[in-house]
């Protein structure tokens, strides 16, 4: 599977996808995390079949990113990191924005109704 092509010209589908797989969950974690001066907030899905990772991250200044982690042919993990275009954010539930702002300001963890996804 070719992720660095996927993370680019599917964004939207896998924001989606990983937006209906949440709100399928009677409950799911956003979390808070950091990393050398950056900060954000994230939710995640797994999936087993191919096992790889896929986030919607929240960092400072409303900057929205999708993440993927993936295992490649010989074992080696790879990330990948894109900034969405304000479109594709627009997208997201404005429930689901607010509760990860408050998870990045607040540097704490929430754990969240899946229903919180089905209010656009």
């Amino acid at each position: 599977m070719n992720y660095a092509k996927i993370i680019k010209t599917q964004s939207s589908e896998l924001i989606e996808q990983l937006l209906k797989t949440l709100s399928g969950k009677s409950a799911f974690e956003a979390r808070y995390d950091y990393n050398d001066d950056e900060q954000w907030s994230v939710v995640t899905m797994h999936t087993e079949e191919n096992d790889d990772e896929i986030s919607l991250r929240l960092y400072e200044g409303g900057r929205w990113f999708l993440y993927i982690g993936y295992y490649d042919e010989e074992d080696d993990f790879h990330e990948l990191l894109q900034e969405l275009a304000p479109e594709v954010t627009a997208s997201i539930p404005k429930a689901l924005q607010n509760a990860m702002e408050k998870v990045r300001t607040d540097e704490q963890g929430l754990r969240l109704p899946g229903e919180i996804l089905k209010k656009r």
